[in-house]
């Protein structure tokens, strides 16, 4: 037996177990990320295109062209979501979207056919499957599946609209799990590294956490993707396969829990109770 620390997104698990196949891990495709470059450090976040595949295609499109270099921060709620966007507050001072749509059809949910999801056992409320496909955490009514907003997610911020979110401002889970939210919002991936450097944030004065004056606001440096990174200045990520005997071992080792500080143990877990296991490689 050997001990591993292993990084879901920022709290830090030491979990003991024989050393893993390399089968049990995945590095995720650089064409997938976004590298995303703030004052405080850097922000990965993983894109999850067999659930919002035209909503990703948009933000890659908008990444390519820099539209996010210069945007800000423009909302830290407290126990809610962090939210970027163009901070400037009429048309006609908007920054140009260059090729990027103006209009994307929303991507609530999709057909549960040709997904395999790795269930886990919970008496959940929003769902009844609960699990994770390729490392994101899925909800299933058996004839759909969607992305379920867990603590760390990624999604394309809306007006009323069900269509009035392009990827120009997204937003990123950072307290609770508002889960009566799912489908009624395009999710389009979540943070794999670095989220401390949006949780940290200044709260927001403003009402539901936006900055009520551009000074309070934190600029975005850049966003790239992974593939328009040389190979050499990326982050060397490793996740947890999600359909891993490994990931099996480790969901039942956060659900029964016999650390010796445990009274009572609940064994029971929710969907949203559990990060797969992140680390950093050379």
């Amino acid at each position: 037996m050997i001990k591993t620390i292993v990084k879901p997104l920022l709290a830090l698990y030491i979990v003991a177990y024989a050393p893993a196949a390399s089968s049990d891990w995945r590095q995720p495709d650089p064409a997938n990320l976004l590298y995303m470059h703030l004052p405080g450090g850097e922000v990965i976040l993983e894109l999850a295109p067999g659930f919002a595949p035209k909503n990703i295609a948009n933000i890659k499109t908008l990444t390519r062209e820099k539209y996010f270099d210069g945007l800000a921060v423009i909302r830290s709620q407290d126990n809610y979501v962090v939210q970027w966007a163009d901070p400037a507050e009429d048309e006609d001072n908007a920054k140009p979207l260059g090729s990027a749509a103006a209009t994307v059809p929303p991507e609530f949910q999709r057909p549960s056919d040709g997904i395999k999801i790795s269930a886990i056992e919970s008496r959940d409320a929003y769902a009844d499957i609960v699990g994770f496909v390729d490392g994101f955490p899925v909800g299933s009514d058996g004839e759909h599946a969607w992305l379920t907003h867990c603590y760390g997610m990624v999604g394309v911020a809306r007006g009323n609209a069900p269509d009035s979110g392009n990827g120009t401002s997204l937003y990123v889970i950072t307290g609770h799990a508002p889960r009566h939210l799912d489908r009624n919002i395009t999710l389009v991936g979540r943070v794999i590294s670095g989220i401390e450097n949006l949780t940290t944030l200044p709260r927001g004065s403003g009402e539901m956490g936006f900055y009520e004056t551009n000074d309070e606001a934190t600029p975005i440096i850049s966003v790239r993707l992974g593939t328009d990174i040389a190979e050499e200045d990326r982050t060397k990520i490793e996740i947890m396969q999600t359909d891993s005997a490994e990931f099996v071992d480790y969901v039942k080792s956060r659900t029964f829990r016999t650390e010796e500080w445990f009274v009572e143990p609940t064994g029971r877990i929710e969907i949203c109770n559990i990060n797969p296991p992140t680390r950093e490689i050379d």
